[in-house]
């Protein structure tokens, strides 16, 4: 029996287990990256353990969340970060320069290499054959010291791909049809592998526009082989030398198939407010669009915008419809002006903005209340782009542009039949992606060798090891597919907070009860009740960081999300799985006590434990766990646990610290 790609990769990469699926494995990180929303945790939790230097080969630290700098604490973040870049070893992407997927694929991503991020989007660079998983922050942080990152060994699901895409097909289409065929939880403990014919035709940033929304499927990991696909980009970035030919074995075992034959695909959209709320574009054509924008991580590239501006070439956007690009990273934006497609763009009547997430996370260009907007980018949650009750479309650029034409969705198809001389653009890359690196600064080109810190900056809030009683009332109820931007908000006036957890868990939940952090502090303990997938979406470890610090102790939910999951254990707070007759039986304002001793009942291995309500009914709920995460439970959290095992010198020290 062969091997898959990802199995290679792991096998290549693999310091403890086997790769048996569902077995713990712990793996060799090569690269890390963090942005400014999880980066100054990540930091501030470096310096906690006591160490001198990273111990990756690549660590790089950006700043695109938050680049508008509303005021001193954006820019002390900022400012921080920089100076620990300087003072760690780290690369130091500067405000403005683009969003981290976007300029790590450009100056960094690398076949075969594992990059570990606290960014949920990480898997952005499997397009080019690297296996990129999305982690809290403390993960990376301990990764970035030199210790292996565990992750239960995933199914490998093989996409195969038949056929070439048709006119006004993309590869966002493509990413689009799994959504509509697997939902946002289809591939949870998954990496989807692409193989067959169809992959050939794809060009390395379409393959990237897929393995970035993933994600969205819930996936632990995407990843493409590498080809003349992957050696051209590469080529044209200027880093060919990194080139190294992934495949594959002929007779390679796959847990499951999907086949996706690219010719039948067609312009699909995703409605609000899910993104495998998706149908084809034809079917909802004719709604009003009053804001459009093309961007982000997963379509803000030079290959992205292009096609729009192509298609609004002496053409306007329509009167009534606002149109916004978003570029990736300054590179795209320079490469766009030095061509003249930046001034064809604005005679049109686009507005360009800072390559930021802003707009993704709510942060700028909100739009207008009871108003659709289209997007190119990957999430369309509800309130996610700064408005409790929004409209926000997903689509392709193409499909954006022709709705910006039209003022209203329509198939671009259709569009191109109505006008003269309107032809399905195509994907075209850049001769060679010349522009600029002045904003990436180097360890070596560092300003900074100390922290320097704001006084928004506080300390890394820590619990105390786990005790032998877990009980409180459940404070809150809720239902299926949580995110978490429904547990800590990223808008621009709570994001601020981000190196303020004292500050920050103030607006906890408030997405879903705005009582609930007074409620958490007066109650000096609790638990949380959820139903499936809780807490899908951004890898943020506040969500799970700031609950700890009001007071939760466990988490009830039938589903949980697996970077959220992973960043409970990492904070001390115990997730218990329960079934849905045990869900329908806890109300809001119950008395829940988990019967057991849970300190011994967790580090003794035992899996189910017994739930009391109100003093009487009593329901079995399980802990799925691993020796090492029942470790770090016990401890405390992830901090505590590494710090005492580098003093003991275990298997989850550092090598910094041996």
């Amino acid at each position: 029996m062969g091997d898959t790609l990802t199995e290679k990769i792991l096998d290549d990469h693999l310091v403890e287990g086997d790769l048996e699926t569902g077995e713990e494995i712990g793996i060799e990180i090569d690269q890390v990256l963090t942005q400014d929303t999880t980066g100054t945790m990540v930091w501030l939790q470096f310096e906690a353990m006591g160490l001198d230097e990273v111990q990756t080969e690549i660590a790089a630290q950006y700043c695109d969340h938050q680049t508008y700098q509303f005021d001193f604490k954006n820019t002390d973040d900022h400012r921080f970060l920089r100076s620990a870049a300087g003072t760690y070893g780290a690369h130091f992407s500067r405000p403005g320069n683009g969003i981290c997927h976007n300029v790590h694929r450009e100056n960094f991503a690398a076949p075969g290499k594992t990059l570990l991020g606290s960014d949920s989007h990480t898997p952005t660079p499997g397009g080019l054959g690297q296996l990129a998983i999305g982690a809290g922050g403390i993960d990376v942080t301990v990764a970035m010291g030199g210790a292996p990152y565990y992750i239960e060994m995933p199914e490998v699901v093989n996409v195969r791909l038949e056929g070439e895409l048709p006119e006004w097909a993309t590869a966002k289409d493509v990413i689009l049809e799994m959504l509509r065929r697997l939902s946002v939880k289809g591939g949870v403990g998954k990496i989807l592998e692409y193989t067959g014919p169809g992959v050939e035709s794809l060009t390395a940033p379409e393959r990237m526009t897929i393995t970035n929304m993933g994600t969205e499927l819930g996936a632990t990991s995407s990843l493409f082989p590498t080809d003349d696909q992957t050696k051209d980009y590469l080529e044209r970035v200027g880093r060919a030398e990194e080139y190294v030919e992934l495949q594959p074995d002929d007779d390679a075992e796959y847990d499951d198939e999907i086949v996706v034959d690219l010719s039948d695909l067609e312009p699909l959209i995703a409605q609000p407010s899910m993104p495998d709320n998706v149908v084809p574009v034809h079917e909802v054509a004719g709604e009003s669009v009053e804001q459009v924008i093309v961007g982000s991580c997963t379509n803000g590239a030079y290959e992205d915008i292009l096609p729009a501006a192509k298609m609004l070439e002496g053409r306007e956007v329509d009167k009534k419809t606002e149109m916004i690009v978003a570029p990736g990273s300054k590179q795209a934006s320079e490469i766009l002006a030095r061509e003249g497609w930046v001034a064809e763009m604005m005679a049109a009547g686009v507005n360009f903005s800072e390559a930021t997430c802003g707009a993704c996370i709510g942060i700028g260009h909100v739009p207008a209340s009871d108003s659709v907007s289209l997007r190119t980018f990957n999430r369309n949650f509800e309130g996610r782009s700064g408005i409790e009750d929004d409209n926000v479309y997903l689509c392709s650029p193409e499909v954006a542009a022709a709705a910006a034409i039209k003022g209203e969705i329509v198939d671009p198809r259709d569009l191109a039949d109505e006008l003269e001389e309107l032809e399905d653009p195509g994907i075209e890359l850049p001769d060679e992606y010349d522009a600029s690196k002045v904003d990436l600064i180097t360890p070596e080109e560092a300003v900074d060798d100390e922290l320097v810190k704001g006084p928004n900056i506080g300390d890394v809030p820590l619990r105390e090891g786990l005790g032998s009683d877990v009980a409180g009332d459940a404070l809150l109820k809720m239902e299926d597919n949580i995110t978490t931007d429904h547990i800590i908000p990223a808008t621009q006036d709570i994001l601020m907070y981000r190196s303020n957890i004292e500050k920050l868990s103030q607006f906890t939940l408030s997405r879903v009860d705005d009582t609930f952090a007074e409620r958490a502090q007066e109650a000096d303990g609790g638990v949380l009740v959820a139903g499936e997938n809780y807490g899908q979406g951004s890898s943020r470890e506040h969500a799970a960081m700031c609950p700890m610090y009001l007071g939760i102790e466990a988490v009830l939910a039938q589903s949980f999300a697996r970077i959220h999951r992973a960043n409970l254990f990492n904070f001390g707070i115990v997730p218990l799985t329960i079934d849905e007759e045990t869900y329908d039986a806890i109300d809001q304002g119950d008395e829940i006590e988990i019967v057991d001793d849970v300190d011994e009942a967790v580090t003794s291995g035992q899996e189910a434990f017994t739930v009391r309500v109100n003093g009487d009914e009593e329901f079995t709920a399980t802990l799925d766990a691993s020796e090492r995460e029942r470790d770090i439970l016990a401890a405390g959290g992830k901090l505590a646990w590494t710090k005492a095992q580098a003093e003991e010198g275990g298997a989850g020290a550092t090598p910094a610290d041996d």
